[in-house]
Parts: C-alpha cells; structure tokens; sequence
C-alpha cells in the first residue's frame, strides 16, 4: 500500500478524496453517510446568508454529463449554525465550510462558522473578467477569520489571472472548478427545456467537464503557489491521479457521488493505491506535478504507429471500425496489426482499447 496522505493547511487526509460543495454534503446525516464512505474530509453544501429558492426539476443525467440548476443550502444558516455544523464537527473529520456569494455576505458569516470550521471555502458565482469579486471576498473572509480560506473559481475567466488575484488577496488555497454553462437540454417527449430554471438553462457537470477541469488545474497550478484542489469530472482514480500530475493537491468528486453514494470516495481512494502500487510509487508526491516538467513546448509532427502488445489483443475490432485511415486490421490468429504506411498516428485507437493492447510511442 501506497502512502495516500496530504498534508492540507494545519491538517492531515489520510487520502486525498473528498466531497465538493454541493448536494452529496446536504446536511449532517449527509456527512455522516460520507464519513461511513470512507471521505478524507467533510465539505459542506454552500451557505448563504438566507436559505436558497432551488428551481425543480433542477438535476438530470444526460448521456454527456449531468446538468444542474442547483443553488446555494436549501436550509438557512441558522439551521445549520444550530444543527448541522455541530453535528458535523462530531465526526471528527477535517471541515470546509463552503460560503457565497458576494464579500458582504461572506462577512457576515464567516465570523460564525468559524468554531465549526478547519478551512473555509468561497465560491463567488460565475465570473466574467473582472476579479475583484474574489479578491474582496478573500480580503472579506481573511479579516473575519483565522482561518485558511479557499476560492473557488469557475471555467469560464482566464485562470491564471483569476488564480493570481486570489493569491495576491490573501488566499491560501484554490479549487477548481465549478460546473460550466450555462447550458440546455430539452424533454423529448414534452418538448420543454429539463431544467426548471426561470430560462430552461442549466450547469454541466460530470465526465463531459474533466478535460477542462484538467486543464484549468494545469494552469492554476502552473500560475500560484498557493494549494489547488481539483474538482470537475472526477469519477475514478485514473481520473484523480491525472489531476494529481497536473499538481493538485488533493480532489473533490460531486456528481459522481450524487449518481453512485457516497461509497466512491474510498473506491476512488484505493483506485489510487492501486495505480500507485502497480507503478511502484511509495506516494502522492512522487506523481504530484509530474506532468507540468512534460508539456510539449510545440506541436508534435512525427508519425509513429502505436505499439502493439500481441498478447492482449481480444480481436474485438474496436480499433478497426474507428480508423478512419483503414490502416488497422486482424492477422490470421485474431490479433490486431497496423500497416503503418496507412497509419496518421492520430491515436484513437489507442485510447479506445480496452485491452492495453496498444500503447502510445512517445520521444
């Protein structure tokens, strides 16, 4: 087994798995349901300073994603102040209190979360190109509190500028990112939009985000010094430790654990043991940046057909009905061969082997 702890502020995970603000952190019984889970830490559903009016319908699965009109806690802070934040604090876990959305209302509530809180986390909406909002909201919350204090940004600012404002205001962590949108999917059977939102619109989260929430990690990363925490897609440890080479420190999973209980945050946890096990890594931090020193600096030109590993080839043609070179086809034993004259090396087949019978040449 792997060493899987973090170091996180004045606290230690024991993994780095945990949830995102949102739904799967409802209230207490949530976080006890979490901790049962095998989460590293609680991360509570936003706060505002009144109880949120949430749209319904407001949460489907779409065959890309999952879309959402989800807002702040349905319940006040005085609920939460009175019942669900002590009742959290008894689970003797790491706490992040998330609270929004503006610096006036952060606050006004920061000071009173603090005896439940190890950190606080701040999302400040969907932003356009102007980061003062987070700034002030650091500034707000850094005054209120002694306490570490996260911003959460979403996808659609220019992360580097975003994620420097922050650390420049005082922030000491970032976690990236929020779902993206807006976005619309329709009933097919009454034709109206899904979402119950005033305009039928609603936020994407799931799979169909993690390759923007990558990068949005390799560059926050690349851009603070300051901890990043990843969140956006995350479903599996492949996909944790992907964002742990980008140089996240550690990850939140949301939509993953609304869809499949809170039971994925130690599945995801030993998914990372595993890999690190098989790669013969001792820990987290011989993987965590990795891939921030492998950036192509420019375009890759050559052309190199894949490698191919006989033995693991099922012959199940996956390979061949996707390329569209027709360079990919079966021997005389049911094993795939490609005719690397035809072959542009684009790839394809290679990510969708489920076989590891093909591999990537790399310089």
């Amino acid at each position: 087994m792997a060493d899987l702890s973090v170091k996180l502020f004045d606290f230690i995970l024991k993994h780095p798995v945990m949830p995102a603000a949102g739904p799967p952190i409802k209230d207490a019984e949530a976080a006890a349901a979490a901790k049962k889970g095998g989460t590293a830490a609680v991360v509570t559903k936003t706060i505002s300073t009144k109880a949120a009016e949430v749209p319904r319908p407001n949460m489907a699965q779409l065959k890309s994603g999952f879309i959402n009109t989800e807002l702040w806690s349905e319940m006040g802070p005085d609920k939460w102040l009175n019942d669900e934040y002590p009742a959290i604090k008894e689970l003797g876990l790491a706490v992040i209190v998330g609270l929004g959305y503006n610096a006036e209302e952060i606050s006004e509530l920061a000071k009173k979360v603090e005896p439940f809180a190890d950190a606080l986390e701040l999302s400040t909406h969907y932003l356009g190109s102007d980061p003062s909002p987070v700034v002030e909201s650091v500034k707000a919350a850094k005054k209120a509190v002694d306490l570490p204090v996260l911003v959460k940004l979403s996808p659609q600012i220019e992360i580097a500028k975003f994620a420097k404002a922050a650390q420049d205001a005082g922030a000491d962590g970032l976690v990236l990112i929020n779902s993206f949108g807006p976005t619309l999917d329709i009933d097919i059977e009454s034709g109206r939009p899904l979402m119950g939102s005033e305009n039928g619109y609603g936020w994407l989260s799931g799979e169909a985000i993690f390759p923007l929430a990558l990068r949005a990690v390799f560059e926050a990363v690349k851009a603070v010094e300051i901890p990043v925490i990843a969140v956006g897609g995350i479903s599996t440890g492949e996909d944790a430790v992907k964002m742990i080479m980008a140089g996240a420190e550690a990850v939140q999973v949301c939509t993953t654990a609304i869809l499949n209980g809170p039971t994925v945050y130690s599945k995801i946890a030993q998914e990372i043991d595993s890999y690190l096990v098989k790669h013969n890594y001792n820990s987290l931090n011989e993987i965590r940046g990795i891939a921030q020193s492998k950036m192509p600096t420019k375009a890759n030109y050559q052309t190199k057909a894949p490698k191919i590993i006989a033995e693991n080839c099922t012959g199940c043609r996956l390979c061949i009905i996707s390329c569209v070179y027709d360079a990919n086809y079966l021997d005389e034993d049911k094993k795939i061969v490609i005719d690397e004259d035809k072959c542009a090396a684009c790839g394809l087949c290679v990510t969708r082997c489920n076989f590891a019978a093909l591999e990537f040449r790399w310089d």
